[in-house]
C-alpha cells in the first residue's frame, strides 16, 4: 500500500522541518527529514508523537552501524538483550542488544534466525511476563521480492468487535505460548507440546489499556497454543478463532515493502506483525533491537 498524500503533516521543529505522512491505512506513517544519527530533542519528541499516533513509523534512507542503531534505540528506554543463537553464540559479539533476522549462512552456519519462510502474525516475546514495548528492524540487505512485513492495529481490531463479543472477553486472561517462535521453530531449551493448557507461557489480560495513549486494545500475541484461562479447551479454541478472524482483514493492516536503509519502529503493545516468505537463494539481512517494557500489559 502506498503513502497517502492526504494526511501529510509538516512540522517545523527548531528550524528543521520533518514530515509525518500517513500510509492511509489503519496504522503506519513515514517520517521524512530525519537522520537518526543526528536527531535533536525536538525532532525526537515529534518522532515519538508520530509513533504513538500511528503505531508504526518508517524512516527510509538511513545509514546506521550497529552502535548507531543501539544509540537511537536507547533513547526510548533500556534495551533487551537478544536471545542467544541456536549455536550458543551471540549474533554480534560485544553487542548483545543486536538480533539478526536473516537466511544467510557463512561457512555453513546461519548468521541469524527465522530463515526465509513465512512468519505468522505475532507480538514479539509476549510469552514473557513483561514483554518488550517496542521493536526496531533495520534493513541491510533485502531480496528482490518477498519478505514483506505486514502490521495490524490492535486498537482498530478491538474497536471493530461486536459489542456482545467485547462483553464476553472483557475480563478474560490469555496465556501466551512460549513453546514456538513466530517461524514455528521450537524455542531453545523448551519441550515440545501442543496442549495449550500445559504449554509454558505468561498470562496477560485479553483486553488492555495502552499506558501511553490510554486507548483500549486487544492483546492476542500469537495463535498457536494460546489458551483463554478458565474456559473449556473447546470453548477457548472457538472464541480465539472468532477473534483471530478479524486479524488479517485488510481494513486493519498495512504491508511494508522493504528497501535497503529502511528502519521500521513498531509499538509491540498495540500491533501485531507477520512476514511473507521469500526465495531462500536470495539474501535478506535485518538487524533488530527491542526496548524493554516497564510493566506487564494491563
Amino acid at each position: 500500500m502506498g503513502l497517502s498524500v492526504e494526511g501529510e503533516v509538516a512540522r517545523d521543529i527548531g528550524g528543521r522541518p520533518i514530515e509525518v505522512i500517513s500510509t492511509g491505512a489503519a496504522l503506519g506513517a513515514e517520517v521524512r527529514g530525519v537522520d537518526l544519527k543526528d536527531l535533536d530533542i525536538s525532532q525526537f519528541a515529534a518522532l515519538t508523537r508520530a509513533w504513538h499516533d500511528h503505531q508504526v513509523i518508517l524512516l527510509r534512507g538511513q545509514t546506521l552501524g550497529d552502535r548507531d542503531l543501539i544509540a537511537f534505540s536507547r533513547r526510548f528506554g533500556d534495551l533487551d538483550w537478544a536471545p542467544v543463537q541456536e549455536t550458543g553464540r551471540r549474533f554480534v559479539e560485544g553487542l548483545p542488544e543486536i538480533y539478526i533476522v536473516s537466511n544467510v549462512t557463512v561457512n555453513g552456519q546461519p548468521i541469524g534466525s527465522l530463515g526465509a519462510g513465512e512468519a505468522a502474525w505475532h507480538t514479539d516475546m509476549s510469552y514473557l511476563d513483561v514483554p518488550p514495548m517496542a521493536s526496531m528492524l533495520y534493513a541491510l540487505e533485502v531480496p528482490p521480492s518477498g519478505g514483506n512485513t505486514s502490521f495490524c492495529s490492535m486498537y482498530a481490531i478491538y474497536q471493530a468487535l461486536p459489542e456482545n463479543l467485547k462483553r464476553r472477553i472483557a475480563n478474560l486472561k490469555i496465556k501466551h505460548d512460549g513453546t514456538y517462535n513466530s517461524g514455528g521453530y521450537l524455542r531453545q531449551g523448551v519441550t515440545a507440546t501442543d496442549d495449550p493448557r500445559t504449554s509454558p507461557g505468561a498470562l496477560h489480560p485479553l483486553v488492555c489499556i495502552h499506558p501511553d495513549t490510554g486507548r483500549r486494545m486487544l492483546y492476542l500475541g500469537r495463535r498457536r497454543n494460546a489458551y483463554l484461562m478458565g474456559l473449556e479447551l473447546a470453548d477457548s479454541e472457538a472464541l480465539l478463532d472468532e477473534l483471530w478472524d478479524f486479524v488479517a482483514r485488510p481494513a486493519f493492516t498495512w504491508e511494508h515493502v522493504w528497501r535497503v536503509g529502511d528502519l521500521v519502529l513498531w509499538d509491540n503493545r498495540c500491533t501485531m506483525h507477520r512476514r511473507d516468505p521469500f526465495d531462500a537463494s536470495a539474501r535478506r539481512i535485518m538487524h533488530r533491537t527491542q526496548i524493554k517494557g516497564s510493566a506487564a500489559p494491563a
